[in-house]
């Protein structure tokens, strides 16, 4: 027989905004549940130096992430290793299915399920992911020393990469399809000053080959934006990093969303659509995507949540 926990607020996801949410909701005595989903700590767990988290000049992202669940436990959160699958926002309180069979009844819900990277969606990079094809260089840039690798992007999260991935790679290519990034300029200076990085601007991968057996990568064909002429590029690896997409599965269907999925919140406020439910973090964030403002939403939304199921009392 499934297990039916009741909650006055459930968080769902457990990256900045989730845990905040967490510590804020356990200090105003609402006795959360917060449920991780599939990547507990969120996309700070697949990075290595965070250099503009308030208070830390130098944090590893993976560090950071086990201080703020640590935070939030202390506060009196319980925080479940489960995976949300579906959400019936229908009635109250509202009911979520988990994977673990578990049902979970809220009568508020905090949505931080945050974002993942983003795809080309070619054929022959689905072929080889994980052979080679990643889009996360703090998990694979150790299998890469000694190699020339190329990273694919003109943000900050294609120059992060880049940068350090030179810790392992012989040579990085960093190939872009414009002819300037739009990375911040202190992480562009260093980009540009680092002799183990070549950026190839006006290209985009038109293929990735490698070998079957054993499987990996052997290089890939290049595209050039205006000529159309094709170039091909050795490498061992190559890592996408042209930006996430909101991880809106969940509620895509029930709750407005814009600008490419992000969920859509009232202005100044965390609320969605449907009263009683909020969203923070990078789920509705299309404009910032930062761990500060993700954080800074989380309490917005435990702050909103508590005052809404005071009105409904």
């Amino acid at each position: 027989m499934a297990e039916t926990r009741k909650t006055k607020v459930l968080i769902i996801g457990s990256g900045p905004a989730g845990y905040t949410a967490g510590v804020y909701a356990s200090r105003a005595m609402l006795e959360p549940i917060l449920v991780q989903g599939i990547e507990p700590g969120g996309q700070l767990t697949t990075t290595t130096e965070v250099e503009n988290w308030p208070g830390d000049s130098h944090v590893q992202g993976p560090d950071l992430m086990v201080r703020m669940e640590a935070h939030a436990r202390a506060m009196g959160c319980e925080i479940i290793g489960d995976i949300i699958s579906s959400v019936d926002f229908s009635k109250r309180p509202f009911v979520c299915q988990s994977d673990s069979g578990t049902v979970y009844e809220a009568d508020a819900i905090i949505l931080a399920t945050g974002a993942r990277a983003k795809w080309l969606g070619l054929p022959s990079e689905e072929a080889f992911k994980g052979f080679g094809v990643s889009a996360c260089a703090t998990c694979d840039g150790f299998f890469y020393r000694g190699m020339e690798i190329v990273v694919v992007g003109g943000g900050n999260t294609a120059v992060e990469e880049a940068l350090f991935l030179t810790n392992f790679a012989s040579k990085v290519t960093l190939v872009h399809r414009r002819d300037e990034l739009r990375s911040e300029k202190i992480l562009e200076d260093r980009l540009m000053k680092n002799p183990k990085i070549e950026t190839l601007w006006f290209h985009e991968i038109e293929e990735v080959y490698g070998t079957d057996n054993p499987k990996g990568v052997e290089g890939v064909k290049v595209k050039h934006t205006k000529t159309g002429e094709i170039t091909d590029l050795p490498c061992k690896g190559v890592f996408i990093a042209i930006g996430h997409a909101p991880a809106n599965e969940l509620v895509k269907d029930t709750l407005e969303t814009h600008m490419g999925g992000y969920v859509v919140t009232k202005p100044d406020s965390t609320e969605t659509s449907i009263p009683g439910v909020y969203a923070a973090g990078d789920l509705t964030d299309h404009k910032y995507r930062q761990a500060v403002t993700s954080a800074g939403m989380g309490c917005m939304a435990a702050l909103e949540a508590e005052r809404w199921l005071a009105e409904q009392e």
